[in-house]
């Protein structure tokens, strides 16, 4: 009687075996996703305030407190010079702002590292808050009452939006890590 071959026998876990993780998928998912958010405020929309948050910062910062480690914190010098290529931002605010952020959640990366998911959006909403007025300050924009009264909506709906994207991105990991087949 022949003994059929135990590797061709499928247990609960035989799906998990023998895979590896897609080195593109790792390293290019959080850089493409981050430069297209920071492309997507150039949609069209007419509106007499700003309204859109800064997305591709809330993207960086949403991957940098999801995964830790994972991005450099020179990253924020790049993304930032993305960004400023096209936000139409003074050259050089959102490379200074950018590096300031991921500096900041850097620190807080050492002080705090083990933090929950509250702590997270407090973070994210600081530096949101925080990187909004100083965008307005650099631009050229006048302090003042009108000003902050025409910023509280775009920084009201950053605060609200925050856990969508950190969800979006915790989805964008778990697609990073997928599993593929070795041939063997």
């Amino acid at each position: 009687m022949e003994r059929a071959d135990p590797r061709s026998r499928r247990d609960t876990y035989g799906s998990r075996i023998n895979r590896a993780h897609s080195p593109a998928l790792a390293y290019a998912v959080p850089w493409i996703t981050i430069i297209l958010a920071s492309l997507l405020p150039m949609l069209p929309i007419a509106s007499a305030a700003p309204v859109v948050p800064p997305i591709g910062l809330m993207v960086l910062v949403s991957w940098r407190l999801v995964r830790p480690g994972l991005l450099p914190v020179w990253a924020g010098f790049v993304f930032g010079a993305i960004d400023d290529l096209f936000s139409g931002q003074p050259f050089g605010s959102g490379i200074l702002l950018w590096s300031l952020a991921m500096i900041a959640i850097e620190a807080v990366e050492i002080r705090f590292p083990w933090r929950s998911f509250v702590q997270d959006w407090l973070i994210a909403g600081l530096i949101t808050t925080v990187y909004i007025l100083a965008a307005a300050l650099l631009s050229g924009a006048i302090p003042g009452i009108p000003l902050l009264g025409a910023l509280v909506p775009q920084i009201l709906l950053s605060l609200l939006v925050y856990p969508i994207i950190a969800r979006m991105v915790s989805t964008l990991d778990r697609f990073r890590l997928l599993r593929i087949r070795i041939l063997a």
